[in-house]
């Protein structure tokens, strides 16, 4: 009965380590504080909104206004390390 022919062995290569990645530098701390009082002033442009004090009595502009904020404070602390 005929064999079958054999895989050849393909030759192992020396392993490589990968090379390091550098860490980012850490944020200022000041970083901190002002995303939260980004947010801060978003939620405080809301809620002035609808007690009816910012100018304008109650209008959707400051509510836009405070979600933008609270956006930007989020996207801010993505980039917080």
């Amino acid at each position: 009965m005929p064999e079958s022919k054999q895989r050849k062995k393909q030759a192992r290569r020396p392993y490589v380590p990968a090379p390091e990645k550098r860490k980012p530098k850490p944020s200022p701390r000041w970083y901190g504080f002002l995303i939260l009082g980004v947010m801060l002033v978003g939620v405080f442009s809301i809620v002035l909104n609808y007690m009816g004090i910012m100018p304008g009595g109650t209008h959707p502009f400051w509510l836009w206004v405070g979600l933008g904020l609270i956006a930007a404070g989020f996207g801010g602390a993505t980039r917080w390390r």
